[in-house]
């Protein structure tokens, strides 16, 4: 059984003349999209809720297609030539297509950041989805391979350095034993005298008994000089009185 006819005329009910006015606005935009898709035709919709809010659809430029109406009635009424009228819009067509090609790619962009995607259907949504599982598959697969990478060259950086170290301790290991395999210094070369350890109780002892000698030297001599000094004035002596000496005697 079909569905029953809607009679058309205005809604009484606020709610349901609200609930009506959102579905019948969406599918009216999303007719116009498809028929801008289907057949690249130029289309601006513009709609004005019962509470003066403002919808609107573009396929280009709701102002430029504006323009472009003006310019086409213009040219109806005879005010411009026919071929100006053509060649603008020729070109006009191909800057909306252009236009439209843009805001196609920057839409599809915006979905798959997962923003304006209310507008779209489940086949629309379930074929983004695939399309975002397909990407992330792709990416975590080149991320597993620049992974992989990364991890072979530090295994190989870590093989070189080992080997580098290994090398360098047999040199380490080479130098010490022809140090100790090397003949002692010969005898003819210059060698270090050993300097005796300092102690001072002997050095004290030494200074001590050689101050004792020194003055005992000291007296010595003195003695000596006075015995010598002596003899001499008693010869002296003699030689006034007449006297000779022998032996330490006086005759």
């Amino acid at each position: 059984m079909g569905r029953g006819k809607i009679e058309i005329k205005r809604i009484e009910n606020t709610t349901s003349h609200q609930v009506t006015f959102c579905k019948r606005r969406n599918g009216l935009l999303k007719k116009a999209y498809e028929l801008s898709v289907l057949c690249e035709a130029e289309i601006a919709l513009i709609v004005f809720s019962a509470r003066g809010r403002l919808y609107e659809y573009a396929s280009n430029s709701t102002r430029t297609t504006i323009d472009r109406y003006k310019k086409a009635s213009a040219s109806a009424s005879g005010s411009a030539p026919a071929i100006d009228v053509n060649s603008q819009q020729y070109f006009q067509q191909e800057s909306a297509k252009l236009r439209h090609q843009i805001q196609s790619l920057q839409n599809a962009n915006r979905n798959l950041m997962g923003e304006s995607v209310g507008n779209l259907t489940l086949k629309e949504l379930k074929s983004l989805e695939n399309r975002l599982d397909k990407g992330i598959g792709r990416i975590r697969a080149k991320k597993h391979e620049l992974l992989f990478a990364e991890i072979e060259y530090m295994q190989k950086l870590e093989a070189d350095l080992q080997s580098e170290n290994m090398y360098l301790r047999a040199k380490v290991a080479d130098a010490e034993r022809l140090a100790l395999a090397a003949p002692p210094p010969s005898s003819g070369g210059a060698e270090l005298e050993v300097l005796p350890t300092f102690d001072a109780r002997t050095y004290y002892h030494h200074q001590a008994v050689s101050m004792l000698l020194d003055a005992a030297a000291a007296s010595s001599s003195s003695r000596y000089s006075q015995s010598s000094q002596a003899a001499a004035a008693a010869a002296t002596t003699a030689l006034h009185l007449g006297y000779q000496i022998k032996g330490g005697q006086l005759n």
